[in-house]
């Protein structure tokens, strides 16, 4: 699970207003699953939404 876990953070780098969807194909998970990585980050600190859910960007932190 640490590959996707890295797929999604280098995905977020490169481009901070990826959607769900995109990280959906990235890694191949679920909708649900993309939004439980997203969650279980956010929640260990390593990412954060600036902004609204629509026009907002994600920041990684190092």
């Amino acid at each position: 699970m640490e590959k996707t876990v890295e797929k999604i953070l280098v995905a977020m780098k490169q481009n901070p207003i990826i959607t769900q969807n995109n990280l959906m194909q990235i890694t191949g998970l679920s909708r649900r699953g993309v939004e439980w990585q997203i969650k279980k980050l956010k929640g260990n600190g390593e990412i954060k939404r600036i902004g609204s859910d629509k026009g907002g960007h994600w920041v990684v932190n190092d």
